[in-house]
């Protein structure tokens, strides 16, 4: 596992951003014993709350990919998201259009590592976390990083996404 395409894509990216866990030390994408498809497994496997996880969400917005990074500990308001945007239709895309756009299945989709760059939203509620965390590219792969860091590797822009 550790030599998937996607998780070795994701720490590709990683460190060619310079990415920085919130001691300071490279990020490193970490393996867990089995895979977690939600934010409540993830957080359980983790040991840390679920608003701690970054869920990356990817959505069709008018037919353009749009990836909001979201804690898990609330859902996105897709209609308000969508007005504050400027789209006319902005709905949760099919796993299809998810592989698609990051080459990543739904329940492991990284902040980075895709085919492109994607649009990307990091839901301004993270700042509250020291530490957050962020799927690896595949169900079982995550890493650790701050919401600096997130902002700043996935050239984000912070928003409430809420």
């Amino acid at each position: 596992m550790e030599s998937h395409p996607n998780v070795l894509a994701v720490q590709d990216a990683l460190a060619t951003a310079g990415a920085r866990d919130g001691a300071g030390h490279p990020t490193k994408v970490r393996l867990l014993p089995e895979a977690v498809h939600t934010a409540q497994a993830a957080a359980d496997a983790l040991g840390v709350t679920v608003g701690q996880i970054a869920n990356s969400l990817i959505f069709d917005a008018d037919g353009a990919p749009l990836l909001v990074l979201t804690s898990g500990a609330h859902r996105v308001d897709t209609a308000g998201l969508a007005a504050r945007i400027g789209v006319t239709s902005l709905k949760r895309a099919t796993p299809e259009f998810v592989r698609e756009h990051t080459g990543q299945p739904i329940g492991g989709v990284a902040p980075l590592g895709h085919p492109a760059p994607v649009r990307t939203l990091v839901d301004a509620d993270l700042a509250r976390y020291d530490e957050i965390w962020a799927a690896g590219g595949v169900p079982r792969a995550v890493f650790p990083t701050t919401y600096a860091e997130l902002v700043r590797i996935t050239s984000g822009t912070p928003a409430d996404v809420a």
